[in-house]
């Protein structure tokens, strides 16, 4: 089967030139298609035909029914076989789809499709993922297989939704008609879409495994920015996910099909304690069979960032997942470390530290540096504003994140490469 073609959705917020250079933008990072959908822009703000001639164009009917000009412009026309007034569309083009309103059954599903279509339309099922389970995710993938048993495989499309589907969603890509990602920056088109970059990145990888031989990933909050994806073997999906999120429950319902994951604030001190780790915290798990084994390569991190700021003592701005492998390391590298929490900070700060606060967490007040020289351990766009904030309250930032990132990640391959 030929890989899902990559879907990305207009945002509101563009029409005119502004939709075109998003189309032109989403073609040149390898989307393959352009939806449109009622719900989102009204006829008037649209160009269809301009559209089409950048990307091949799926228009959607939600609510308001679509106007003639966008639906002779589109490749494809996706019609709720519940909702719309009739499921028209001109020859080879519906795309049928179906909005569950909670998790069916796979024989639920399959009644609601008991549907005459055209000869070679499209379907398209989309559930709330619900409870994350190895049980709840083998029934989608159940539906899926039903549904190209009755309508062949090369038509289907399943889709699960919701703030911790994504990973789901990319197990489920791997037999899908149509992936439906997301571009990046602030906007979704739904919860639980994963990023255009890392599905191109995946169906263009030489190395990409086979299915069932298990994905990476990495978990956190708010690590768009990450550059895992990057750097390890493919497929390895960035999991943005909230911070009350059940990741204990994810990470075992994902147990048969990934292989191993990087964990990320804020969740390395909750999978520490979730699979039993003699750690305080941990950053990467490994699939031994039927369970996780953890590790902290973190300390690797630690010990280059430590070596390289040479400082006999030093302070440490947080006391969080990261700062366990600081503490760990401290000794062994002779660096005596103190550690702070926000409540605890009252004096301007000289000498030598380390900021271990992600950047989406506001600084105390407080703070204030007497020309310390302030080691940053993040990356990237949040290291930039990190260090901005050092420098404004007195400090020397010394990005030290990319140099903490290679380190950790050498072991982390290493531990990967041992999955069973």
């Amino acid at each position: 089967m030929s890989p899902a073609r990559r879907v990305v959705t207009l945002p509101p917020s563009l029409q005119g030139a502004e939709a075109l250079r998003f189309a032109a933008d989403a073609r040149s990072r390898g989307a393959d298609v352009l939806e449109v959908r009622t719900d989102l822009h009204p006829a008037e703000a649209v160009d269809a035909a301009a559209l089409a001639g950048v990307l091949e164009l799926l228009v959607s009917e939600r609510g308001t029914p679509l106007p003639p000009a966008w639906v002779a412009a589109a490749r494809w026309v996706d019609r709720d076989v519940v909702h719309a007034s009739e499921l028209a569309a001109p020859a080879g083009k519906l795309l049928a789809s179906h909005h569950a309103e909670r998790p069916l059954s796979t024989e639920e599903a399959l009644r609601l499709w008991d549907v005459a279509l055209p000869a070679g339309a499209l379907v398209k099922h989309i559930e709330p993922l619900g409870e994350a389970s190895q049980a709840r995710i083998s029934v989608l993938r159940e539906t899926q297989a039903r549904l190209g048993a009755r309508f062949g495989a090369e038509r289907v499309t399943v889709l699960a939704m919701g703030p911790v589907a994504l990973p789901v969603r990319a197990v489920l890509a791997r037999r899908n008609v149509l992936d439906y990602v997301a571009l990046g920056g602030d906007w979704k088109a739904a919860p639980g879409q994963r990023l255009l970059a890392d599905a191109v990145r995946e169906a263009r990888s030489p190395h990409s495994t086979p299915e069932g031989a298990g994905r990476l990933g990495i978990l956190g909050t708010s690590i768009a920015h990450s550059r895992s994806p990057r750097i390890h073997r493919q497929p390895f999906d960035r999991i943005d996910i909230p911070e009350d999120a059940p990741v204990e429950s994810l990470v075992d319902a994902l147990l048969p099909h990934y292989r191993g994951f990087a964990v990320t604030s804020p969740f390395k001190i909750r999978l520490a304690r979730h699979t039993g780790s003699r750690l305080d915290a941990i950053n990467t798990l490994v699939r031994r069979r039927d369970r996780w084994e953890s590790f902290n390569t973190d300390t690797e991190g630690a010990r280059t960032v430590l070596e390289r700021l040479d400082a006999r003592e030093a302070f440490v701005l947080g006391d969080g997942g990261a700062s366990a492998a600081i503490r760990l390391m401290g000794a062994e590298v002779g660096c005596q470390l103190r550690f702070l929490r926000r409540a605890g900070i009252s004096e301007p700060l000289g000498g030598s530290g380390i900021w271990t606060w992600p950047d989406r967490i506001t600084p105390p007040d407080a703070l204030r540096f007497e020309g310390a020289r302030v080691a940053v351990i993040a990356y990237g766009a949040p290291a930039r504003r990190i260090a901005a904030e050092i420098t404004r309250r007195g400090g020397t930032p010394v990005l030290l994140g990319a140099a903490w990132f290679i380190a950790q990640a050498r072991r982390q391959r290493a531990l990967w490469e041992s999955a069973t």
